[in-house]
């Protein structure tokens, strides 16, 4: 009798083939219906891309801003940032490559397209990752304005704006 326990309860340990399915099963479905939600971060990680360049831009014109004030600079004098040379125009970087890309040491080749460029105030220009052919996902960049450049008083301070919608 003694023995007969021993077998059962050998018996009795583990899961039984059917158990082990079953959990498969339900892990199946629950991975069904979670990776739909999950799939598909590539909007979430356009859009941020695009918020850090906007900030990345606003930063840049700041500082170089600041820079060509503290060199006691005339306001289209080129002031050099981290040894780039940055192209200024009404106190603030040229919404070009010379300008704000540089200032801001934007990677226009791999990462970000520029269109619309140009060395004037108030020139706009347009970013756009490279390669997408989606919806708007840009940011513009628009040169500081005088009433005549490079002359006093600046009548608008750079603009950025990033616009996510179709990111």
């Amino acid at each position: 009798m003694n023995m007969m326990n021993q077998m059962a309860a050998r018996k009795e340990k583990g899961f039984t083939l059917i158990e082990l399915v079953m959990v498969i099963v339900i892990l199946g479905i629950l991975a069904a219906f979670a990776l739909p939600r999950f799939a598909d971060f590539g909007g979430d990680a356009r859009a941020a891309s695009m918020q850090g360049l906007a900030g990345a831009l606003k930063s840049a014109s700041a500082i170089a801003h600041a820079r060509q004030a503290a060199d006691g600079a005339a306001l289209g004098t080129s002031v050099n940032l981290d040894g780039q040379t940055v192209a200024m125009v009404n106190g603030y970087p040229t919404a070009n490559a010379g300008g704000i890309v540089a200032a801001a040491d934007v990677d226009t080749t791999n990462d970000y397209a520029i269109a619309g460029a140009g060395a004037t105030g108030g020139t706009t220009a347009t970013f756009t990752i490279v390669g997408y052919t989606g919806g708007t996902c840009q940011v513009t960049y628009q040169a500081a304005t005088a009433d005549t450049d490079n002359t006093g008083p600046i009548t608008a301070a750079p603009a950025v704006a990033a616009d996510v919608t179709g990111c």
